[in-house]
């Protein structure tokens, strides 16, 4: 699998959990979840380029964007975990872990 097919996997995985957290969390505790979105919209605006971009380049472009992605993603887990959302801030976690293996790989 191709550096920009992980990328678009880990969108739209990141996407579809974004929207389950809702509903998986009661209302007061969503405020984390900001922090998700935020990182989905980022992730989402380099999707249809990412397959553009040349291979030499790959890191130097995606690398700033994955790390900011990572660090929205760390903060509302986090504050999930303060939440006393163990589960929810678990499967943050895991998308987290997605990142950064292909930030590694990058």
């Amino acid at each position: 699998m191709t550096i920009s097919e992980r990328y678009r996997d880990i969108v739209q995985l990141l996407e579809q959990q974004a929207d389950d957290f809702y509903t998986m969390l009661p209302e007061e505790a969503t405020k984390p979840l900001h922090f998700v979105d935020r990182a989905v919209e980022e992730l989402q605006e380099w999707v249809e380029a990412v397959g553009e971009i040349p291979r030499n380049q790959l890191e130097t472009k995606l690398s700033p964007i994955l790390l900011k992605a990572h660090g929205d993603l760390d903060r509302a887990r986090v504050q999930l975990e303060q939440a006393e959302q163990g589960a929810v801030a678990g499967m943050v976690w895991e998308l987290e872990q997605l990142i950064y293996r292909l930030l590694n790989d990058l």
